[in-house]
């Protein structure tokens, strides 16, 4: 229920100004883990979304998207199987992600993208679910600890200390490169 009540103001900020930013790095069959209503396997048709939330994966297929039920810190897909990840506005919500962020390595190619997010100051306190707040050295950190390169940072609408402390939807983002060759 929380999530479509989400604004008209959000899902156009999201569709017209986040997506696009992410577009260039997505390729071939993407999974988006924790897709809550599938706003993003609307915009992307070669998708398919993972969610602990029963409902929101209900809500999914009964519109015609590809959705499935994940267990905790568990993605159902076979190793290397997506040429593209998507987990968006979910790394705060987990107080160890170390697990799914390994999962998350497993199912993904070689040498395919991992599209993260989270939220600013403003969006952080505004959820009561939210964990771990990431800036951009502690989110960088985490997902190159866990052998993934960094490709670029970037924030949306752009980078802006006021946004940061007064607007919900303005986000930091990761774009990393699984890469075999590093570390494993």
């Amino acid at each position: 229920a929380y999530l479509k009540k989400r604004s008209f103001k959000s899902l156009i900020y999201w569709k017209f100004i986040v997506y696009p930013k992410y577009k260039r790095y997505m390729k071939g069959h993407l999974l988006d883990v924790g897709c809550g209503i599938g706003d993003l396997l609307n915009y992307y048709q070669n998708s398919v979304g993972a969610d602990i939330n029963e409902d929101c994966v209900r809500y999914c297929k009964n519109i015609g998207l590809n959705a499935k039920v994940m267990k905790i810190d568990q993605l159902p897909f076979n190793n290397e199987k997506f040429d593209t990840v998507m987990f968006d506005n979910v790394l705060e919500h987990i107080s160890n992600p170390i697990k799914i962020i390994k999962e998350i390595y497993r199912v993904m190619k070689n040498n395919s993208y991992l599209l993260t997010g989270v939220p600013g100051i403003k969006g952080f306190t505004h959820d009561d679910d939210h964990k771990v707040f990431y800036d951009k050295k502690k989110i960088n950190q985490i997902f190159e600890a866990n052998n993934f390169e960094l490709v670029k940072n970037f924030y949306t609408p752009f980078k802006s200390n006021f946004l940061n402390n007064n607007l919900r939807q303005y986000c930091l983002h990761g774009v990393f490169l699984r890469n075999k060759s590093i570390r494993n």
